[in-house]
């Protein structure tokens, strides 16, 4: 799948959509995924103001320590995430942090407080739905007519991603040149909502800040599957920008810092998805033992 035309693009990899919305913390504010329906008021960085970061475990899971002080969310709840991994990921965060603190660099613990808080108040059911609903615009469902080499690369990259997506869910997606996008049919969303179904609600929340960093279901999925990277999932995600960067260049500087962000964004929506996933099969193993 990966041809001389995409392996030149492979060096820079998307525009990241910057609108970000903040959240209050215990000490500060941390950035939101940009799709919520409930954006809390910006705030600015911050000096550092701890020394030491520490995990412990609490009821109910493990909790960050910031010296002495327990980590809190923007609702003012102790910060507990379900593994022991997951919380020193997110310590990993804040130690990370230098003489300032730059909470838009913190995906993690923008994640676990959109899981903790839930702003938007959606239950499991309604993050499935939503998430099943992208289909209906997924990025790679949508092709162009011309001119001939982009849809020529479309067809390319593209195809062998629904291909896979096809045979691995047994269902039919297609792709469509037409505004209105591909015709899916409501097997193929019931089947989507059927695996998503045995995700826990915190891998959801991942699952969803994946989606609207891909703009797509399927690479989403491609992802989390392991047929993709990072790095290709996000490429995929931007193709016709990337051709039309080949083409008539790129903004020095800019595209790659869309780059690299959309890629952390996308990479910590991963872990986070697995990690917490790993944690909800170990309960259910233990569970059955």
């Amino acid at each position: 799948m990966w041809r001389g035309s995409l392996q030149r693009l492979l060096s820079s990899i998307p525009l990241a959509a910057r609108s970000r919305h903040p959240v209050l913390l215990d000490c500060g504010s941390v950035f939101l995924p940009a799709g919520l329906r409930r954006p809390y008021t910006p705030q600015p960085e911050r000096k550092r103001f701890y020394q030491n970061v520490s995990i412990s475990q609490g009821e109910g899971g493990f909790e960050i320590n910031l010296d002495h002080r327990k980590l809190k969310t923007p609702q003012n709840k102790t910060f507990v995430v379900p593994s022991e991994t997951l919380a020193l990921a997110v310590a990993t965060e804040w130690d990370s942090q230098r003489d300032t603190i730059k909470f838009f660099t913190m995906h993690l613990t923008t994640l676990c407080n959109t899981a903790l808080d839930n702003p938007s108040q959606r239950s499991k059911e309604q993050l499935i739905t939503a998430a099943v609903k992208f289909l209906e615009t997924d990025t790679i469902c949508y092709r162009v007519e011309e001119p001939p080499a982009l849809v020529e690369l479309q067809k390319n990259e593209w195809d062998p991603v629904i291909a896979w997506a096809e045979k691995r869910y047994d269902v039919v997606i297609g792709s469509s040149t037409s505004i209105l996008g591909p015709v899916i049919p409501q097997r193929t969303k019931d089947t989507f909502a059927s695996h998503l179904a045995s995700y826990n609600s915190w891998a959801l929340h991942g699952i969803e800040y994946m989606i609207t960093q891909l703009k797509s279901l399927i690479l989403s999925m491609g992802l989390l599957d392991k047929n993709l990277t990072v790095e290709q999932a996000v490429l995929l995600s931007r193709l016709e920008e990337e051709y039309q960067i080949q083409r008539w260049g790129s903004v020095e500087w800019a595209h790659d810092y869309d780059v690299h962000e959309l890629r952390a964004r996308t990479a910590a929506a991963t872990l986070f998805v697995h990690l917490c996933s790993e944690s909800s099969t170990i309960k259910h193993k233990l569970m059955q033992d």
